[in-house]
């Protein structure tokens, strides 16, 4: 089993934690779009009360590391690995009871091409102790709006998990698929869901709208977030999801093997 120790020496020499990618201008861009509610950062979350701008720089504070100090407003953001390290466990307790229950799962990512592989490992672990991937709407057309206007997605799975097509792309089951903040494909999914009536999830691991648009439902949802993406953390805070795991989101897709591997033994997963 990969150590605390070593994971934590490898979050910080992958850039997953400690000092990211991810710059402080960006950060507190995404804290003031926040507290406007500009959609493109709520990611489908209808806050249950009012954020302002240094409610939520207090809050990425408690929950990601960040600086509090509203003077701090250039350079790289951090996150604490102390802080990942405790919502990996939170996230891999969340998975281990939805594998008691064998309850059926929702995964899908808006990091295709980061998290693709990491969320698949945990769909194949959780399929092997008998929970049931889910994976309605397959092929469906989203229409969501981008900064180049509305524009037409696919849905895919891809080893289970779900992500959207770029317009154009009709590779089935393969490659990877487009970056994507969109609550729509969630509340896509879980209306054909239910209007096939098959199961509904029980719970939704990804990122982004995925987890916060099936929280907003009520559905129990867990993921990954960035500095700059406080909509998840405001989900946990409200308790609308579960377990947010602090994480630069867009690193290398390699580097994520250790947290899967950590995840699935923590969760007691691994095979």
């Amino acid at each position: 089993m990969l150590s605390t120790g070593a994971l934590r020496a490898h979050l910080l020499a992958a850039r997953l934690a400690g000092p990211v990618a991810t710059s402080r201008e960006v950060s507190l861009r995404s804290y003031r779009l926040f507290a406007a509610r500009d959609p493109r950062v709520t990611l489908g979350l209808d806050p249950g009360r009012g954020w302002g701008e240094p409610d939520l720089l207090r809050l990425m504070a408690d929950r990601c590391g960040v600086s509090a100090d509203p003077a701090h407003v250039s350079g790289s953001d951090v996150i604490d690995p102390e802080r990942t390290l405790a919502g990996l466990d939170a996230f891999a307790g969340r998975l281990a009871d939805a594998a008691r229950r064998r309850a059926p799962v929702l995964f899908g990512t808006g990091h295709p091409h980061r998290l693709l592989g990491f969320y698949a490992a945990l769909a194949d672990a959780l399929s092997s102790v008998g929970c049931t991937v889910l994976t309605p709407a397959q092929g469906r057309c989203i229409d969501i709006t981008t900064r180049f206007g509305v524009r037409t997605y696919n849905l895919d799975y891809v080893r289970g998990v779900a992500l959207v097509r770029e317009p154009g792309v009709r590779l089935t089951g393969g490659g990877t698929g487009a970056h994507s903040h969109s609550p729509l494909p969630v509340r896509v999914v879980l209306e054909a869901a239910a209007v096939g009536r098959g199961p509904l999830p029980e719970l939704v691991v990804g990122d982004h709208g995925w987890v916060c648009g099936a929280g907003q439902l009520g559905i129990e949802a867990i993921g990954l977030a960035d500095t700059d993406d406080p909509a998840l953390f405001v989900g946990e805070a409200e308790g609308r999801v579960s377990a947010v795991v602090p994480v630069d989101d867009a690193v290398r897709s390699a580097y994520y093997l250790p947290l899967t591997r950590y995840v699935l033994n923590r969760a007691a997963l691994s095979q």
